[in-house]
C-alpha cells in the first residue's frame, strides 16, 4: 500500500471526525458518571478490575478519549492518540476539567507513531484499523510498541457481523434515508437526538471502511510475534463471557470450522450494533 493512499484516506477520516467527533460525553458529567457508565458492562468492569494500576497504556485511535480517562481514574498512566484535534479536544477538556493527571493526550498518525518500542504493556486499537488504509500494517506498527510479555487489544468490523448494518446502509441510501427505524440504536429512545445523528454518519457514512475475519486477525497475530489469549464475543463455542472471565488469561484459539460457525451467529447477535468484535494477544 503506497504512502500517498494511505495519507488520503488518513485526510478524509480526520475530516470526518474534526465533524462528526463519537462518542461525545453529553451523557457524562463527572468521573463518576463515566465510572457508572462504563460499568454498566462486563468488558469495561474486567478491564477496570484487571488492568494493573501501575499500567503503562496506549489507546491508540482513542476518538474522545473516554477510555483513556476511565482508565486514568485510578492512576493508570494512560496516553490516547488520534488524527482528529475535536475529539481529541474533548477527551483533553474533561480530564484537565477533573485533573486526572495519569491521561495524555496525543494527535498522531497511526503510520508516524512517535513512541519507543515496547513502551506500553497494554495497547489498545479499537475501532480504528478499519478505518486505515492498510490494517495490516497498522497494527504490525502497535505491536513494536507492546513490551514483551504485554498485551495488544484489537477490536475491528467483522465481515459477517457487519452484514445485516450493510444491508440497512443500502435501504437507506435507496430511500433516502426513510427506515431509520432499522437501526436498533437509532430506535432506542434514551439516545439524544445529536448521539443519534453522529451515530448514524459513524455506521451509515463513514469515508472509508474495511471489515476483518477472525481468520484474519489471528493470522496478524501469528505474523508478528502475538500469541492469541482472549476474544469478545467468544470465537469458540460454548465460551460466554462472564463476570469472573480472566481477559488477560490465555484461551485456546480453537479451530477454523469453530470460527466459522461463531461469525455466523454474529449476523445475528453483532448485526444489530455494528459487528464489531475483540481479539486480546500477547506479544511473545
Amino acid at each position: 500500500m503506497g504512502s500517498k493512499n494511505v495519507d488520503e484516506v488518513a485526510h478524509r477520516v480526520r475530516q470526518f471526525y474534526e465533524a462528526c467527533s463519537f462518542p461525545g460525553y453529553e451523557e457524562v458529567e463527572t468521573p463518576f458518571d463515566l465510572a457508572d457508565k462504563a460499568g454498566r458492562g462486563i468488558y469495561m468492569q474486567l478491564l477496570d478490575r484487571q488492568v494493573p494500576w501501575s499500567a503503562r497504556v496506549l489507546d491508540a485511535g482513542c476518538g474522545t478519549g473516554q477510555l483513556v480517562n476511565f482508565l486514568s481514574l485510578m492512576e493508570r498512566r494512560v496516553v490516547g492518540i488520534d488524527l482528529s484535534y475535536n475529539s481529541l479536544r474533548k477527551g483533553q477538556a474533561f480530564s484537565e476539567r477533573f485533573q486526572l493527571g495519569s491521561a495524555r493526550f496525543v494527535q498522531m498518525d497511526l503510520f508516524r507513531l512517535a513512541f519507543r518500542e515496547q513502551s506500553f504493556d497494554y495497547v489498545f486499537s479499537n475501532g480504528v484499523l478499519h478505518h486505515t488504509a492498510d490494517a495490516e500494517l497498522g497494527f504490525a506498527q502497535l505491536v513494536r510498541l507492546v513490551k514483551r510479555g504485554g498485551h495488544i487489544v484489537v477490536g475491528l468490523y467483522n465481515r459477517y457481523g457487519r452484514l445485516l448494518l450493510n444491508a440497512r446502509k443500502r435501504i437507506f441510501r435507496l430511500t433516502n434515508r426513510r427506515f431509520l427505524w432499522l437501526d436498533f440504536v437509532i430506535r432506542r429512545m434514551t439516545f439524544g437526538d445529536e448521539k443519534k445523528r453522529i451515530w448514524f454518519m459513524d455506521q451509515y457514512c463513514h469515508p472509508h471502511e474495511k471489515t476483518f475475519s477472525v481468520g484474519d486477525v489471528l493470522r496478524w497475530f501469528k505474523d508478528n510475534g502475538v500469541e492469541y489469549v482472549n476474544s469478545l464475543p467468544k470465537i469458540n463455542l460454548g465460551e460466554r463471557l462472564t463476570p469472573a472471565e480472566r481477559l488477560f488469561e490465555q484461551h485456546a484459539p480453537g479451530r477454523g470450522i469453530d470460527h466459522a460457525l461463531a461469525q455466523a451467529g454474529w449476523i445475528l447477535t453483532q448485526g444489530r450494533e455494528g459487528g464489531f468484535f475483540i481479539l486480546i494477544g500477547r506479544r511473545t
